[in-house]
């Protein structure tokens, strides 16, 4: 069987594989998380850092960006920033990231034609790069779990644009199962049991719970809770 990075290849033919994509966050900082109102916003950050790791167990390509850190959005989530750490986010200061000559050039240099894209808000951080990159012949994947606006008539009306010119909706979940495609690949099998079991909600506890009652595998053991200290808490 042929290998890449030791991980069996999937086939493509129209689908996403773990070596034909590039994933590329935009815009995942504070102020545009409070903007936005068509979603649970804390369901938004766990796909978001969802959608990283499996990046990170498939050896994806990921692209950070970020829009006037210092002046209005303050600085990328520290949950994806623990997800990759020391990489620096694309600073820009346009809304539309396919105008910023740095993360084209970002996206250009993974040699790959799909861009599996989300960030805030819809409208614009996700639509605008969306639509001239597909004009450009990409072929774009919209995380809409990832992704938010400041109302659900804005975050549905984009996605229609997006869709309309061309790119595919899909979520974080079904990413990362796209890129596992088959279960027999052990090699990525158990990272992907721990993204369900950590983000996944009643899709992880029916896994720990085959695991565990059906299987007799072990309980799942997580890091005991440490309160953290008045000092530590205030650094």
């Amino acid at each position: 069987m042929s290998q890449n990075n030791g991980r069996s290849k999937r086939s493509e033919k129209g689908l996403l594989t773990p070596d034909n994509c590039v994933v590329a966050l935009i815009d995942h900082q504070p102020q545009m998380l409070f903007g936005t109102s068509n979603f649970d916003r804390q369901s938004i950050i766990n796909c978001t850092v969802a959608l990283g790791k499996a990046a990170r167990v498939f050896d994806v390509p990921v692209v950070l960006t970020t829009v006037e850190t210092k002046s209005f959005s303050g600085n990328l989530w520290p949950q994806i920033r623990a997800v990759f750490p020391g990489q620096q986010p694309i600073e820009r200061s346009s809304m539309n990231s396919w105008e910023d000559k740095n993360f084209v050039a970002a996206i250009e240099k993974t040699g790959r034609k799909k861009i599996v894209l989300a960030g805030l808000w819809t409208e614009t951080c996700v639509a605008l790069p969306a639509v001239q990159a597909i004009h450009d012949g990409y072929e774009i994947y919209v995380v809409e779990d990832c992704c938010g606006d400041v109302s659900q008539l804005a975050h549905i009306n984009a996605m229609h644009r997006v869709i309309q010119a061309g790119a595919k909706p899909v979520t974080a979940l079904s990413v990362t199962l796209e890129w596992q495609r088959d279960w027999a690949n052990r090699d990525t099998y158990d990272a992907v049991m721990d993204l369900a079991k950590t983000h996944y909600g009643a899709y992880g506890i029916g896994v720990e719970y085959a695991y565990t009652m059906v299987h007799g595998a072990p309980a799942t053991e997580l890091p005991e809770y440490v309160v953290p200290t008045a000092e530590l808490a205030h650094k």
